[in-house]
């Protein structure tokens, strides 16, 4: 064994002359145990806040989707979408028509969009998880249907059981430029309630339909705003993309999901890493105890430190044991933190004993997801604060060092 290793542990786990040096070291150690664990929980915590939104924005949006990058509409009856449509890697090929209506339910109006979806819409079998009342149905019995978003249910009170009263869609009237009477500038349709779905507010206050409803309203018999497209499992998306890109060429957009929602990845990402900065501080300041544990604990070998330096040991042997003791006091903390934490998370993970403080409809308890590099991301940063921390106790151990040796 290393001596500067085996004086540290001899100093670390015997008892010392001033008390207070235990206290603080414990204090140290504490410090680092609890800034390791918490980082380890909210990570956790952030990560699995993630699975859920992404999991949720994932049933709701397509793997790929086509866009024109001129005008909001375009003709999706082109050999090559014709082809795209017998590709038989493709669960569900959608053809969508969007725009902004107002939506009016007794006397209340909100201004929405409406989402016209084909039928292959339907072939996802996770849009049900998404339903938080009624059903996410569409046709039924030659009759369609609409499904809302939680926004428009909560700002216009739609009960989805009540048959009586249907959503009256608006829609500007094309080709009209004013008229004597107003509503003769609008198109107007009604429609029934069939079921509502959370997933966050970018998506809450759609209305989804059948397309053939939407096309109706808007005056639109052929043309559509996107393309939205969802492969069988195991499919290459990335070449899939680029293939469709080459075969497109300028004139249309083809994004994956994380392209289509870029600042949904940018916030989540932001969250997470300024929270890990904040508790990254709380650390820096914990692990910076270490400095006035080992500094009062050269005070208390100061005779020691002479009898070594006269013994032989040179500066780097008596820098090097309190430069060990320091990542001891860190390392410990440190794996009894990440210890704590995992043991904490796996049994939020089962239990769900901390609740969100409201019923929700996905979720009640905070959600975990444990990462492997989270792990390693913590010993890293535990690593990097303690080596600076011991490396500034260490070069404070030898100052001082001749005129120790003289009053000997």
């Amino acid at each position: 064994m290393n001596t500067s290793v085996y004086i540290a542990k001899r100093y670390l786990f015997s008892g010392k002359k001033m008390h207070a040096i235990n206290i603080i070291s414990g204090i140290s150690m504490l410090g680092v145990l609890i800034g390791s664990a918490a980082l380890i929980i909210i990570l956790s915590v952030f990560n699995g806040f993630e699975k859920v939104i992404l999991s949720l924005y994932s049933n709701f949006t397509p793997e790929i989707k086509i866009e024109t990058r001129r005008g909001k509409t375009f003709d999706p009856n082109i050999p090559y979408f014709n082809a795209l449509h017998r590709d038989a890697r493709i669960i569900s090929y959608t053809q969508v028509l969007e725009e902004k209506v107002l939506i009016r339910y007794g006397d209340k109006p909100f201004l929405g969009t409406i989402k016209g979806v084909s039928d292959d819409f339907l072939k996802n079998k996770q849009l049900d998880s998404t339903v938080s009342n009624g059903s996410f149905t569409l046709k039924s019995n030659k009759q369609m249907f609409a499904v809302v978003g939680s926004t428009i249910q909560g700002n216009l009170g739609i009960n989805v059981h009540d048959n009586l009263t249907p959503l009256q869609i608006y829609s500007p009237r094309r080709g009209i430029i004013s008229s004597a009477n107003p509503l003769d500038e609008f198109v107007v349709r009604s429609i029934n309630v069939s079921g509502v779905f959370a997933i966050q507010q970018e998506f809450d206050d759609i209305l989804v339909t059948p397309i053939e409803f939407a096309r109706d309203l808007l005056d639109q018999p052929k043309e559509v705003s996107s393309i939205e497209l969802t492969y069988k499992r195991g499919t290459d998306l990335t070449s899939v993309q680029k293939d469709i890109e080459q075969a497109v060429g300028s004139k249309y957009t083809v994004k994956n999901r994380k392209e289509q929602n870029t600042e949904l990845y940018k916030t989540l990402n932001y969250e997470r890493w300024s929270i890990f900065m904040i508790l990254t501080f709380v650390l820096i300041i914990a692990i910076f105890n270490i400095i006035g544990s080992l500094t009062m604990l050269v005070i208390d070998k100061r005779q020691d430190i002479a009898i070594l330096s006269s013994l032989g040991a040179n500066k780097q042997t008596i820098q090097g044991i309190f430069f060990f003791e320091g990542m001891m006091i860190s390392l410990i903390g440190c794996v009894a933190g990440v210890l704590l934490g995992l043991v904490f998370c796996l049994l939020q993970q089962h239990y769900g004993w901390i609740k969100m403080g409201a019923q929700m409809s996905v979720i009640d308890a905070y959600p975990i997801d444990l990462d492997i590099a989270n792990f390693g991301l913590v010993f890293l940063t535990v690593g990097a604060i303690s080596v600076v921390a011991s490396g500034i106790s260490a070069r404070l151990s030898i100052k001082g060092l001749d005129e120790i040796k003289q009053d000997l």
